[in-house]
């Protein structure tokens, strides 16, 4: 495919969907020109490399830079082993040099600590004081708070957790929580973190009483993580500890 049309991307992603169908999601992931083959065991793996190597040879697709049994593997800025999901230390080896001169460089920092807010409980509250610095009209005016979220920021993503990877076929509970400052939710399975989840109030939602911030919370945050699991979950909230049973589906 030539280099530089304005829909290339979509369109070879189009048709790596198509070659891979039958095996999307079942133990193959596609990304562009990147596949990812995941197994439970070797034997098992062996079978997967067969028929992925057998579907690209049917389409006349070569894969020219190739890893095999790979225990841990980069890939879209995070390293995938067998426990779960962690941030790749090569992408934010340099956040702790980062300085906040101006609203250009607070943006790009919010940039990269956004892609892997999943890995940072509270994060929309933590960032608050520098996200209100990047609206139109804002004047920039860096305070304490503002160095304080920006530090405690800088902290969390050099010291992410790995989160688990989840299993669809078993139950998930999510616990969420509200305050003045915003909205949060964590997605958990067998007590092990999947991912966090949070925003800030809407200007209607600072007038919420508790319960009803926490009822929004166990609302918006699940939605933000829908794509990180199906069918049944639990949520709990502080103040009625069990709040609802309900169900997600793909579709």
């Amino acid at each position: 495919m030539s280099f530089g049309l304005t829909n290339a991307p979509a369109f070879f992603m189009y048709m790596m969907n198509s070659v891979f169908m039958n095996e999307l999601d079942k133990f193959v992931v596609v990304f562009i020109d990147d596949i990812l083959i995941y197994s439970k065991n070797e034997k098992e793996h062996e079978e997967h490399l067969r028929v992925v190597l057998t579907r690209l040879r049917e389409h006349k697709l070569y894969a020219k830079f190739v890893r095999f049994r790979l225990k841990e593997v980069g890939f879209l800025g995070h390293i995938l082993v067998e426990k779960g999901v962690a941030v790749d230390p090569s992408k934010v080896k340099d956040v702790t040099s980062w300085t906040a001169g101006n609203r250009h460089e607070i943006r790009s920092f919010l940039g990269l600590a956004g892609y892997y807010r999943r890995f940072i409980k509270d994060f929309s509250k933590i960032a608050k004081p520098m996200t209100s610095l990047t609206k139109k009209n804002a004047k920039f005016v860096w305070g304490p708070k503002c160095e304080e979220g920006f530090r405690e920021l800088k902290k969390l993503l050099t010291t992410a957790p790995v989160l688990a990877q989840p299993d669809v076929t078993k139950p998930f509970d999510v616990y969420c929580d509200a305050s003045g400052r915003g909205l949060g939710c964590v997605l958990m399975q067998e007590g092990r973190v999947i991912a966090y989840a949070s925003r800030q109030l809407r200007k209607h939602e600072t007038n919420y009483p508790t319960h009803d911030a926490e009822l929004a919370a166990s609302r918006a945050c699940p939605e933000d993580m829908e794509t990180l699991y199906v069918g049944q979950y639990v949520t709990y909230t502080p103040t009625t500890r069990v709040s609802n049973i309900s169900s997600h589906s793909p579709n």
